[in-house]
């Protein structure tokens, strides 16, 4: 698997899709501080949403081979400016999650706004696009 960076604020499941993709059991636990594993780094949705700690983001993105932005389906605005994969010198695909809750076309939309040509929709509770989610990242390893 490639080394891959979830990025997004507090509460969109970025943590849940870590559990899934490794195949652990979904428990809730408040990331804290960046949680380092074999191939995933999960980030604090506080350095997404925190002006003075967008830096550590672009400082951890290096470690990283991909870079994931995650918006939820139900969230209300997106926390990454048009263009702004034009930042990272890494590959940045788009994850919309919690697309049992609404409509994921508006978050697809805010995600490819912000410059991600690749975007997965996942349902991290019934796993719907987990496989094509891991096949891709497995496959760019």
């Amino acid at each position: 698997m490639k080394k891959t960076l979830l990025v997004g604020r507090h509460g969109v499941g970025k943590t849940t899709l870590k559990q899934v993709l490794r195949e652990e059991p979904i428990h809730y636990v408040k990331t804290q501080c960046m949680d380092y594993g074999d191939w995933l780094l999960d980030s604090p949705g506080e350095y997404a949403e925190v002006h003075g700690l967008g830096a550590a983001l672009a400082i951890y993105s290096y470690e990283a081979e991909i870079v994931a932005l995650l918006i939820s389906a139900d969230d209300d605005y997106s926390l990454f400016p048009p263009n702004i994969t034009c930042m990272v010198n890494r590959e940045v695909i788009g994850i919309v999650t919690k697309i049992d809750k609404a409509s994921p076309d508006r978050a697809e939309n805010w995600l490819r706004l912000s410059g991600c040509e690749k975007v997965f929709h996942i349902d991290s509770h019934s796993k719907k696009g987990v496989n094509e989610l891991k096949a891709y990242l497995q496959k760019q390893a």
